[in-house]
């Protein structure tokens, strides 16, 4: 669904999709962000890597010296320690250990709207460019799920600068749209978009679970339209094993009325007027997204996963501030 007002121009075109050099910039951005502060629990990925393992063994970060237990490994003795304390001692590591990041990018037929900053969509992509940054920055594999209205694109968790760019790619054509008329501003989406979303998310969230290792850290950045139960199971079988983390996109009159008045309403085929200056349609106007908003917190608090909301009016550097190094610092 459209919604129009004499005199308003369209969003300009980096509001209505993001090209590849758009999500390049973002470089600088996602190298402040923090991955390790959306940490939900310990990693248990297998492979080495520049996080803190919960198990103690050989590795390169220096733990802590301890007194020598039978099957120690004889090389690790301090000898030392052992000589001041008259009692052999052995030095213990961390195990470093590779959490692989992947993302579910959503741009499906939900996302398509926004009436200030930018789409929906563009904003999700725009996000998960900045976390892919973010990982790469930290030297960690990056790969994921672009979702679009033609369906779903998967992508590995790779390393290579060339499958990053491949994976911004991916996320730019996601993005990509048929612009809508000049005199309307997408505002909703309409009954069937919430239905196609309510069908992408459940199955894209149970693929990005064949995706991501035991150990790995998912991101999902959707509106969450497509919250059902199914998908409900499905990230909570994502959180078993895995970090979660969720990013809710969001515009600004999703959660609240425009101002009163006349507007055009449509959804791209046939016009029509919405009076939104009745005191029970502003009311009400706000009822859904509350709701769905409230649904997925009380579904991430039960899943331990932490929820950051991102609104199309914001810059990824403001929604991600409380996570940027500087912030912690």
């Amino acid at each position: 669904m459209q919604l129009a007002r004499a005199g308003r121009s369209r969003p300009a075109g980096s509001a209505l999709a993001a090209s590849v050099a758009d999500l390049v910039a973002l470089q600088g951005a996602g190298e402040r962000i923090d991955l390790e502060s959306l940490r939900g629990r310990r990693t248990r990925a297998l492979l080495a890597g520049p996080y803190r393992s919960p198990f103690r063994g050989r590795g390169i970060e220096f733990d802590e010296v301890r007194a020598y237990r039978p099957g120690d490994d004889a090389r690790f003795i301090d000898w030392r320690v052992s000589a001041r304390r008259g009692r052999v001692y052995t030095k213990l590591f961390h195990e470093d250990r590779e959490r692989p990041v992947l993302i579910l990018a959503d741009a499906g037929p939900s996302m398509r709207f926004g009436t200030r900053g930018c789409f929906k969509s563009v904003a999700a992509v725009r996000a998960a460019a900045t976390l892919s940054f973010a990982a790469h920055h930290a030297s960690d594999r990056i790969g994921g799920i672009a979702l679009s209205p033609a369906g779903r694109e998967e992508f590995p968790a790779r390393r290579r600068q060339r499958d990053l760019l491949r994976w911004l790619a991916a996320l730019a054509q996601a993005s990509s749209i048929a612009l809508a008329p000049a005199s309307s501003i997408a505002l909703a989406p309409a009954s069937s978009a919430e239905g196609a979303a309510a069908d992408g998310l459940a199955a894209a969230v149970a693929r990005l679970s064949k995706l991501a290792q035991s150990g790995s850290h998912a991101i999902l950045i959707s509106d969450f339209y497509g919250l059902d139960d199914a998908a409900r199971l499905e990230i909570a079988r994502l959180a078993q094993h895995r970090q979660v983390t969720c990013v809710l996109v969001y515009d600004p009159l999703e959660a609240e009325a425009p101002p009163p008045g006349r507007y055009r309403v449509s959804d791209g085929a046939q016009v029509s007027a919405l009076e939104t200056g009745g005191r029970a349609t502003r009311e009400h106007w706000g009822q859904h997204f509350h709701a769905r908003r409230e649904a997925l917190r009380a579904l991430c608090v039960e899943q331990h996963v932490p929820l950051l909301p991102l609104r199309t009016d914001q810059s990824v550097v403001q929604a991600f501030a409380p996570v940027t190094r500087r912030a912690r610092a």
